[in-house]
């Protein structure tokens, strides 16, 4: 720069002459949440993780979704038609439906990412048991062809929990159905942010501003999601539930998705933060065992564990706040269309006098078990303790490792001997929604190494019992089945329900727009 161009500078900025500032632009509005678990798996068809189902939603959209009164309706989709046989089902996308890339959603995206979800989804399998064949006559529109009619297709098309049948473009839909996608662009309200994601540090998503809502109000997974916001942070380090509500406080944060228990009566006594209603219905505590190898390849051996794991220390351990938590008999939930007793009883009414002398009939040789136990997940850290305890006390021995969520998630999958990396047991949290369905529930797979989820439950009663449902069409038929179903999952021991409990979110008053989700869903929020 010249001196005279230095001169000239120096004096417009003494008299204050230089030219007027640019305009300041308006303040972005970021939403700041503290999610439930690290997130680090993105592919949510790979995994039932809720953290990845959750990743899901923000970039995905659905062809249905199921409001909060447990409704299907439409999401992607403007118009269908059902053939008088029930054998043909026709589909119409309604119009503006854009990937991220900025492609249009077709009907082949549609087509290979339902197959792909069949692939993994136990609701999703027990579809395409139905399927003949899928087609896109045009690009707004695609068509599903059943050998036989069934009753659950929009059923299982609007599933709201894991896994949910999200829709990619179809060159990321073609990944192989049991290895992990490495895109991650969908057509929902927010695009990923790939380059900002650190895992156990933050994932970011942005507004995406070609989304187009539907025009009814949100409810459940269902209309329109509108955002209010230009950014979403989701912290993955803050992990110490104190540490989270000072954060929340102090405003750090504007969101904790899963309040510890133990400081629910502190944020419901401070007039800066709310416990907003986020659900209808609770969750369900299960411990699942892992069928493939000694000992729990052992039904009596199973059914011994269960009889030692009564639901009551789990709920007060875990959850402690009595208005929290239930005992339920149910696998199928309580007081739900399908919730039932039958078979409950080896649970329902045992001792550990019972349990010890299950397990002494069982031929139980003395093998350790191997109990994974997350270190970083709150609403579920303490059940493997009280596991360990009560079936110790039973006469097991057992094996407790530690390891944070993410890596018990990435270990389940593994179908190794517990010696070398795999695992007998872990515990998990299920949203009623998942669960209070014989089709949906993952654990009434039961077809070994075939099955959707980890454990890999094997019996043949069940799957036939499953596939006699899956064609009823009377409502009586269908509890008189779900009630055998029940009563054969406890003879087999699929695993262990350990009661219901409701998980409060915290949120500072400043944070409005929250709806009935039976999740966690982060459009419609708004913040002042």
């Amino acid at each position: 720069m010249s001196l005279h161009r230095r001169t000239v500078i120096a004096l417009a900025l003494a008299a204050g002459t230089l030219l007027p500032a640019a305009p300041v632009l308006a303040q972005e509005k970021v939403l700041r949440v503290v999610p439930h678990s690290n997130l680090a798996i993105l592919d949510p068809i790979w995994t039932t993780a809720y953290m990845s189902r959750n990743h899901g939603y923000m970039i995905y959209d659905t062809l249905f979704g199921t409001d909060e009164n447990g409704k299907v309706k439409p999401q992607m989709v403007e118009s269908w038609t059902e053939s008088p046989d029930h054998r043909l089902w026709s589909f119409k996308l309604r119009k503006g439906l854009e990937f991220h890339d900025g492609k249009p959603v077709t009907g082949e995206d549609v087509i290979a990412s339902l197959q792909r979800w069949g692939k993994r989804d136990a609701m999703g399998s027990a579809l395409m048991q139905f399927v003949s064949k899928m087609d896109s006559p045009s690009p707004d529109t695609f068509r599903i062809f059943l050998g036989e009619a069934c009753g659950f297709v929009l059923e299982a098309l609007g599933k709201p929990s894991s896994n949910v049948p999200f829709i990619m473009p179809k060159r990321i839909a073609d990944t192989d159905a049991f290895k992990q996608i490495e895109e991650h662009i969908g057509s929902g309200p927010y695009v990923f942010k790939r380059d900002e994601f650190k895992p156990g540090d933050k994932a970011v998503y942005t507004k995406f501003a070609k989304y187009v809502p539907r025009s009814e109000p949100p409810s459940g997974s269902t209309g329109g999601k509108r955002v209010y916001v230009d950014r979403v942070e989701w912290n993955l380090a803050l992990r110490d539930a104190q540490a989270q509500v000072s954060a929340l406080q102090k405003g750090e944060v504007d969101i904790i998705e899963a309040l510890g228990f133990d400081h629910f009566e502190t944020v419901k006594a401070d007039s800066s933060l709310q416990i907003p209603k986020y659900a209808n219905f609770g969750l369900q505590y299960m411990a699942r065992f892992n069928h493939l190898h000694k000992p729990f390849d052992n039904a009596k051996v199973r059914q011994a564990a269960l009889a030692a794991m009564t639901q009551e220390p789990f709920l007060r351990a875990q959850v402690g706040v009595k208005a929290l938590y239930r005992s339920c008999p149910s696998m199928f939930v309580c007081n739900t269309p399908y919730g039932s007793v039958a078979g409950s009883d080896i649970q329902a009414k045992s001792n550990m006098k019972k349990a010890q002398d299950l397990l002494k009939a069982s031929g139980y040789d003395g093998t350790p078990i191997v109990i994974m136990k997350p270190t970083d997940l709150a609403s579920i850290q303490k059940l493997p303790d009280v596991a360990a305890q009560l079936l110790r006390q039973a006469g097991f021995k057992v094996d407790l490792q530690a390891m944070d969520w993410q890596t018990l998630v990435g270990r389940r999958a593994k179908k190794d001997a517990p010696a070398k990396g795999g695992w007998h047991m872990f515990h998990t949290a299920w949203p009623t929604i998942d669960v209070w369905s014989p089709i949906a529930n993952p654990t009434t797979d039961t077809r070994g190494e075939k099955s959707v989820w980890f454990g890999w439950a094997t019996d043949d009663k069940l799957p036939e019992m499953r596939n006699q449902f899956m064609r009823a069409t009377d409502d009586g038929t269908k509890k008189k089945l779900a009630d055998q179903m029940h009563a054969r999952m406890f003879e087999v021991a699929t695993h262990v329900p350990l009661g219901e409990f409701d998980q409060p979110m915290a949120a500072r008053k400043n944070i409005s727009g929250f709806f009935v989700t039976n999740g966690n869903i982060y459009w419609n929020l708004k913040k002042d």
